[in-house]
């Protein structure tokens, strides 16, 4: 049908919705960057069609391991609608935690980057109602939720959709200008934007993160066996570490950078400029230090810190049982 032929009212009304949309769009990607987030993406919100074999398969492989709850609420890991009634975007946000100064001796006790300082989930959660709050201010009311790795939310698969990366072969989100050291979140809302498109694939026939990953995590690209991964056995595991993996945890007692560390992407990473994602105070901790560490100083160095989520008893487990892996290594040499 030829514009001619159109309605002037229904072509008037088009073009407002049009340019409201554009608009909206570009306040969303203002106020982002005014928080601090590194980059925003924008998707449609709907049915993850692509994703729902790929995560039925892994659950059957029984990949997620202990962690049952990856079983429950299938469909709201896939549907946003079903999250936020009425959903129409899912704006996806990058937040950078690479650190100023890496705290990884390899012949000492180590903890994941993410967790140097206070815990990501409440830092980001209150930017998150920050935007919210500015985005009623500069466009008007505006149902939806906020997510920052909570409830049965793809977040991966939506940032991918919305051209904010690419899953690595690590099942990372990796981003050609900032690597993968970030957080991610979602604002998933009732209001039309622009969505993005994806990215392309650029991990080409690279395999450093299955190389490295030192329990044999990643059997496949693009695939981790949770149940082997090393954040896995240091955080989500609430029984002993099996003995299989001894001489395989290479120092780490809360979570693992391994595979992120060796990735290419990740020579261009950033520090970060968020000071509460700066170390606590357990950063000058020796090997001794961690070992002794009693449940007073454990509530007071990380009393705001994600390591909190291992409490006082996992991460003595997790110490102890990479600490004798040491002793028994120093005696055979």
């Amino acid at each position: 049908m030829s514009f001619s032929r159109i309605n002037p009212y229904i072509y008037t009304t088009l073009v407002i919705c049009t340019l409201n949309t554009h608009k909206n769009t570009e306040i969303i990607k203002s106020i982002a960057k005014e928080l601090g987030f590194s980059f925003c993406g924008i998707a449609k919100a709907e049915f993850l069609t692509e994703e729902a074999s790929k995560l039925e398969e892994w659950l059957k492989r029984g990949y997620q391991g202990k962690m049952s709850y990856l079983e429950n609420h299938f469909d709201k890991r896939l549907d946003p609608t079903q999250l936020v009634s009425g959903a129409k975007s899912v704006v996806s946000l990058v937040f950078n935690y690479y650190p100023k100064e890496t705290h990884q001796d390899p012949d000492q006790l180590k903890i994941a980057k993410y967790a140097y300082g206070q815990d990501y989930h409440f830092v980001i959660k209150d930017k998150l109602k920050e935007f919210m709050a500015k985005i009623e201010e500069q466009i008007g009311a505006v149902e939806g939720r906020v997510f920052v790795d909570s409830a049965p939310v793809h977040e991966r698969a939506w940032a991918a959709k919305s051209g904010l990366g690419w899953i690595g072969k690590n099942s990372l989100l990796l981003n050609r200008e900032l690597g993968s050291f970030f957080f991610l979140a979602e604002l998933i809302i009732d209001l039309e934007l622009e969505s993005d498109g994806p990215t392309k694939d650029y991990c080409g026939t690279c395999t450093a993160c299955q190389d490295a990953c030192p329990t044999d995590a990643i059997p496949e690209p693009y695939v981790v066996d949770g149940s082997r991964c090393i954040s896995y056995l240091t955080i989500e595991l609430k029984e002993e570490i099996p003995t299989e993996f001894k001489g395989s945890m290479e120092n780490w007692v809360f979570g693992c950078d391994i595979c992120q560390d060796v990735c290419p992407w990740n020579r261009f990473s950033q520090p970060q400029q968020e000071p509460k994602f700066d170390p606590q105070g357990w950063e000058a901790f020796s090997d001794n230090d961690w070992e002794e560490m009693t449940q007073e100083v454990f509530q007071k160095v990380f009393k705001k810190s994600a390591v909190k989520r291992a409490k006082y008893s996992g991460l003595k487990k997790n110490i102890s049982f990479v600490q004798n892996q040491k002793s028994a290594e120093e005696r055979k040499s």
